[in-house]
């Protein structure tokens, strides 16, 4: 019987601390980036396939962050990722043309996923095995609130002259000194244990990371083309893009409830419920869009179709740690960058052929499908036992 691991409070304080700080510098970019660009007319087209270089760079190096973490100790690696990263928001006004961004973007891509891959898996391998569920649920809860200050940062300072980039880079090198408390633990991994890629891993927990798919392709399609299906449906600009916020507001207050949930009850049965439940908030969404029942109806959305990662991730840590931890967070990275490339398209193109309310539909029938996946899978690990 494998005794239950314990919280490491240093681990746990460091590497949230440092994930909170580039999760309000990733938040920060996007916008920045994207209306710089369209203050200088650049089409539309052009400024989504451009931010698609970041997703591209996850998609592209997240692969190789387990082998780096191995070879040159994890700890080493994520502080010369955020020295690269803080380098890289100096560079897009170093280098200020719409060509350059693009390669800065896929750089800054790889190594924000290396900072993310790196922060997660020490968060839930350091959450102990009694309370992961709430401890990653405060992490996300966290995590939502410093993307959404990013945006709100910009709307004060401007995207005029050096100082959103200074202040971006000298954020990030901020929270790059929590690396230094990080303590790594060698021992957790077994002799065979190594670096793998996605298709090793994906055998080992096939549910999971179908989940993280799932919520992927909800979570760029919801804050790219809900804001869009608000207008669409008669709404002003101001209350369609505060649709948006009531989706934070769910995955940032909510949290711990599904926390809760994952620390007492089987992680198939939470996620199975957050999957139905989000089913049903999706197909309630046109019937309620053009009255105040929307709201509550998508603070609750929000709460479980996000919650879906979070019991993802809680459930990650419990079964796995070590380089096998980094090894499944680098595969839930590059199943996101593939997903959220997914939800973005096919979003749009769901609106185009069916019209808007095809949207939240075609999200329903997704995690439907997640929930019936999920559901068969506990079933036939049943019968085997």
């Amino acid at each position: 019987m494998n005794t239950p691991r314990k919280v490491n409070i240093r681990n746990l304080v460091a590497a949230c601390a440092a994930i909170t700080v580039f999760g309000f510098a990733f938040g920060m970019t996007y916008p920045l980036l994207s209306l710089i660009l369209e203050a200088r007319g650049v089409s539309s087209d052009m400024i989504g396939i451009n931010s698609a270089m970041m997703p591209l760079g996850i998609l592209l190096f997240s692969s190789v962050i387990p082998v780096a973490a191995k070879r040159f100790g994890a700890r080493n690696v994520a502080i010369a990722a955020a020295v690269v990263t803080a380098l890289m928001m100096l560079s897009y006004k170093l280098f200020d043309t719409l060509a350059a961004w693009f390669v800065i973007r896929l750089v800054q891509g790889m190594t924000i996923s290396t900072l993310f891959v790196l922060s997660e898996a020490w968060i839930v391998g350091s959450a102990g095995d009694t309370n992961r569920g709430k401890i990653v649920a405060i992490y996300s809860a966290v995590l939502s609130a410093s993307f959404g200050a990013g945006p709100l940062l910009i709307s004060i300072i401007g995207i005029d002259g050096w100082t959103p980039f200074v202040l971006g880079a000298s954020v990030i090198a901020v929270g790059s000194i929590s690396f230094i408390f990080i303590r790594e633990d060698t021992e957790s991994d077994p002799e065979e244990a190594r670096p793998s890629g996605i298709f090793d891993f994906a055998p080992k927990a096939p549910m999971l990371l179908l989940a993280v798919g799932v919520f992927s392709v909800f979570d760029a399609a919801t804050l790219s083309l809900f804001p869009v299906y608000g207008v669409q449906n008669g709404l002003d600009v101001s209350a369609s893009a505060n649709i948006v916020t009531a989706l934070v507001l769910g995955n940032t207050v909510l949290q711990l409830p599904i926390g809760w949930l994952a620390d007492r009850f089987a992680y198939r049965w939470v996620l199975i419920g957050c999957a139905l439940t989000t089913t049903i908030c999706l197909l309630l969404t046109p019937l309620v869009i053009g009255s105040a029942l929307k709201w509550p109806l998508l603070v609750l959305l929000g709460t479980t179709g996000f919650g879906v990662y979070t019991v993802s991730l809680a459930a990650l840590g419990n079964r796995f740690s070590g380089i096998e931890l980094v090894n499944g967070t680098a595969s839930f990275a590059i199943v996101w960058g593939f997903g959220a490339l997914i939800g973005s398209i096919s979003g749009g193109w769901v609106m185009l052929g069916f019209g808007s309310h095809g949207l939240p539909v075609g999200l329903a029938l997704v995690y439907f499908l997640l929930a019936v996946g999920v559901t068969r899978r506990q079933f036939s690990l049943a019968r085997a036992q």
